[in-house]
């Protein structure tokens, strides 16, 4: 997958912790550390909506469905 060179505004106290993160080698450069972070929370917002989407399902319906084969 390629990557696309984006411009972002952070608060500067984010900047610090980045910074503090890959000056601890937590993180090879900002870059990596807000990329793992969009992925986490992409991830946990899937996940979020899936949860929301099954609450939505009718338990009984779904079993005899699935009874019928």
């Amino acid at each position: 997958m390629g990557k696309i060179k984006i411009a972002i505004t952070l608060d500067e106290q984010y900047i610090d912790q980045l910074d503090r993160f890959v000056h601890e080698h937590i993180f090879q450069n900002r870059s990596q550390a807000i990329q793992e972070a969009v992925k986490e929370k992409l991830a946990r917002m899937k996940r979020t909506r899936l949860a929301k989407e099954c609450a939505k399902l009718d338990q009984a319906f779904e079993k005899a469905m699935a009874e019928e084969g």
